[in-house]
């Protein structure tokens, strides 16, 4: 990422803003901002949007997606303004949600805020599989229990809010499925106008959820990234909101949230190391990019944990890149896994996720199928955790990683899942046995 004092040249003209103006006076993706302004100021300290690859600076009260030479955008913060208004003990009297950390989001006015309630989710320990892998502290950050049942609400409510806020009209995203179902809620919620394009195999609640929220919903018969293909097109014709994951720059500032969660949780004092199930890779991006920050304001000290990547081994593109010392991914041709919400063949910001796992000493690995499966299972039946195929990934990643001696015994580890394990019904095959009604066991 850019150092913090790199000398940045904001440019208004660049990006979408001017084809927002256009778009919002043919009355198609955008509209004139009416009521951006009104309501209680939320004191955000965001300063300005930046390239992480060439340094390029935008303003941020327009609508701009990714750079001029196609990187994602990221969200710079006056974090000396931050560090005056907002102490991290001020914290405590607020509610548990991630709107706590409303000086370090990029919403502007609190009348804008999209919110169901999302955030702060339990750090659980697990003490079973902890001794089971010789671990003294293994712990689950649970998504599963937070709105639409996965951490991308945390990215669909800063990312909704920022587009109403922009006076977004219509949104459309590529989704493997739960992102999709996050946004068509919580864009239903702000009376936003959402287009949902999916793989024709993405889990059928997901699809239910969109269908739910009257967002339109289209099927695709390929993989997330033949999805994306539609969805730029249908951007350049219809001048609709962009909402693919890195081509706007706010779903990763509430993707963030997890890592400002996990430093507060552990009381300031932060993990050894966190693994992340990692496809698109906004989070692991976010997680970086919040201890960055807090590392900035002081909250924390110099030490970052180590970041891992997990990946399927059906679609590993960024363990691959890891191992060849490449700074950015190719293509994973053929991609195929179980764990749906990481078969992405090519992320866009790959290059992000490979900075911050190297930035931190972190590393990256692949669990078969197989492998995603068993541990699924030693997590429900051994600590009554019922995780998402992605979140089981982690589990199996840790086994291997203590068997090769990367993880120690006294490290303190975080595994980040994902999402619930009802919202994928089909990933276990099981048929109980049958009961006459005169039997007994």
């Amino acid at each position: 990422m850019t150092n913090s004092n790199t000398q940045i040249n904001i440019d208004v003209r660049a990006g979408n803003g001017a084809r927002a103006k256009a778009d919002a006076a043919a009355n198609i993706g955008v509209q004139e901002k009416t009521d951006a302004h009104a309501g209680r100021s939320t004191n955000t300290g965001i300063d300005h949007l930046y390239c992480p690859r060439c340094g390029a600076g935008y303003a941020y009260d327009s609508i701009v997606q990714l750079c001029r030479c196609g990187s994602p955008l990221l969200v710079k913060y006056d974090l000396k303004k931050v560090g005056e208004s907002l102490k991290k003990f001020d914290l405590t009297a607020r509610a548990p949600d991630l709107w706590r950390y409303k000086e370090l989001l990029p919403v502007e006015y609190e009348d804008n805020i999209v919110s169901l309630g999302e955030g702060f989710t339990p750090v659980l320990p697990l003490r079973k599989l902890g001794a089971a892998t010789d671990i003294d502290e293994l712990y689950i950050k649970d998504e599963g229990i937070i709105p639409t049942g996965t951490f991308k609400a945390r990215g669909a409510a800063v990312g909704v809010s920022k587009a109403k806020e922009l006076g977004v009209r219509t949104l459309i995203m590529p989704t493997n499925g739960n992102a999709g179902a996050a946004w068509a809620i919580y864009g239903a919620r702000a009376g936003l106008n959402v287009k949902i394009v999916m793989p024709k195999d993405a889990p059928a609640i997901t699809r239910n959820e969109c269908a739910a929220a009257n967002a339109g919903l289209y099927l695709v018969d390929g993989l997330i990234s033949d999805c994306g293909k539609i969805v730029a097109r249908s951007v350049s014709v219809h001048g609709w909101y962009d909402a693919s994951t890195l081509k706007e720059p706010y779903r990763i500032e509430g993707k963030k949230t997890m890592g400002l969660e996990i430093a507060e949780q552990f009381g300031w004092e932060l993990p050894d190391v966190i693994l992340y199930p990692t496809g698109g890779g906004v989070g692991l991006i976010g997680i970086y990019k919040a201890l960055r920050e807090l590392r900035e304001l002081g909250w924390i000290g110099k030490r970052l944990p180590r970041l891992v990547a997990v990946q399927a081994e059906g679609c590993a593109p960024i363990v691959k890149a890891f191992e060849e010392g490449r700074t950015e991914s190719v293509f994973w041709e053929n991609s195929h896994t179980l764990a749906f919400g990481i078969n992405v063949p090519k992320a866009l910001g790959d290059f992000l996720v490979l900075e911050a796992i190297r930035e931190t000493e972190g590393c990256a690995v692949a669990a078969s199928d197989d492998e995603i499966l068993a541990a699924l299972s030693e997590l429900a039946a051994g600590e009554g955790i019922f995780v998402c195929p992605e979140g089981a990934a982690l589990y199996a990643a840790v086994k291997k990683l203590r068997s090769k001696g990367w993880l120690g015994k006294r490290d303190r580890i975080v595994m980040l899942n994902t999402g619930a394990g009802i919202k994928y019904p089909d990933t276990l095959n099981f048929s109980p046995p049958y009961l006459d009604l005169d039997q007994t066991l």
